[in-house]
């Protein structure tokens, strides 16, 4: 089978799901691309300049699938090569949305994609078009998909007349939970260093700098670790961006004795210092999947999670009491648990590996591969 995946914003989580998917596939898949960068442009024009490309590569050889992210206008990319993929199947992979990712509480501040705090409805309504352009519609999480489809109502209901509520029936009906693929052999564990018995905790960040992420809950998490005296080290990994709020650099000041790392890691550093952690820690308040977590769960580093979001679904049953909590006082009970009960935390993190597993792509490339055909797509 050939397969098409279509990536407008092709960087980050969305570049290393469609590289993922090709490297581990049965199937030929290729890749049709724009970088990622002008998020905005890119759900504007990307399906004109990619519609173009299409017609000069595959107008004589058609894929038997189109997959798109959601970053894509599908309804304009497929009117501008219907005459090419009138019979092509089509579906939408929906790595995030703009109707329920969530506004900064700060506007004007920070890395901020919505500066001025307000929703543009232009970008949701791209969503939503191409949704019900899609012959099928693929969710990251459970989550995610039932945040929008129960967002969506609302949505359609600020629309004067003509609000075309009837439809959210067929978008649930077509719409499924597919989990992103991680790329853990990239992860395997290096040669063991000699371990250092001296050396404190490790407590590793390694999810991007931005409001979503909620950074702040997580310096005071460490702060009152560091107000009670705790040893620990830190390594803080995400990316990081030009504009950053003040409290940040304020933060670094104040951890500075800590601090072991700081900013983003290449991949042998990054690996190294996920089989170094012994904890990693979210805050977020927008999750719809969650590879960083993964990652450092598959390295053996226990995670500390809020109890909301994708968290539930990638953690198991047996540990959201000790992993989840529902609230700041719940991090920090959970944290100083971790730094002070080493022993118990590292078999705790041995068993989440394990769990974790079943993400990898060399896995979930397979209910990929056969999902095609649970989609009224054959050979």
């Amino acid at each position: 089978m050939h397969l098409l995946l279509i990536s407008p914003y092709h960087s980050g989580s969305h570049q290393a799901w469609a590289e993922g998917y090709r490297r581990y596939s049965q199937h030929q898949v290729d890749l049709l691309t724009l970088p990622g960068r002008f998020w905005k442009w890119r759900m504007h024009g990307g399906a004109v300049t990619l519609a173009r490309l299409y017609r000069e590569q595959y107008a004589s050889e058609p894929p038997d699938v189109i997959l798109a992210t959601d970053m894509l206008d599908l309804s304009t990319f497929m009117a501008l090569t219907r005459d090419l993929t009138h019979n092509v199947a089509t579906g939408l992979y929906m790595h995030e949305n703009q109707l329920t990712y969530p506004l900064p509480a700060e506007p004007g501040r920070g890395p901020m994609r919505r500066q001025r705090g307000e929703r543009d409805y232009h970008y949701v309504f791209v969503n939503y078009a191409s949704m019900l352009t899609a012959d099928f519609i693929l969710f990251n999480s459970h989550f995610h998909q039932q945040a929008l489809l129960a967002a969506l109502p609302n949505f359609l209901k600020h629309f004067p007349d003509f609000n075309e509520l009837d439809s959210l029936t067929a978008l649930a009906a077509k719409s499924r939970v597919l989990p992103v693929g991680v790329d853990f052999e990239r992860l395997q564990r290096p040669l063991p260093p000699l371990p250092n018995p001296d050396a404190p905790p490790l407590i590793i960040w390694n999810q991007r700098w931005e409001y979503d992420k909620n950074p702040r809950a997580f310096f005071r998490a460490l702060y009152q670790m560091q107000a009670e005296g705790l040893p620990f080290r830190l390594a803080l990994c995400g990316e990081r961006f030009s504009r950053q709020p003040d409290y940040f650099d304020q933060a670094l000041e104040r951890l500075a004795p800590h601090l072991v790392h700081v900013g983003f890691a290449e991949n042998d550093t990054y690996r190294e210092l996920l089989w170094e952690a012994a904890v990693t820690i979210s805050t977020a308040h927008h999750e719809f999947f969650g590879i960083s977590i993964l990652e450092a769960i598959y390295c053996h580093t226990f995670p500390i999670l809020p109890h909301r979001l994708s968290y539930p679904e990638l953690i198991p049953e047996p540990f959201h009491l000790k992993c989840l909590y529902e609230s700041e006082s719940g991090l920090v009970q959970r944290l100083r648990q971790a730094l002070t009960q080493p022993p118990e935390t590292a078999v705790a993190a041995q068993q989440l590996a394990a769990h974790v597993a079943q993400y990898d792509w060399r896995q979930v490339a397979a209910r990929y591969d056969a999902g095609w055909r649970s989609s009224g797509v054959t050979e």
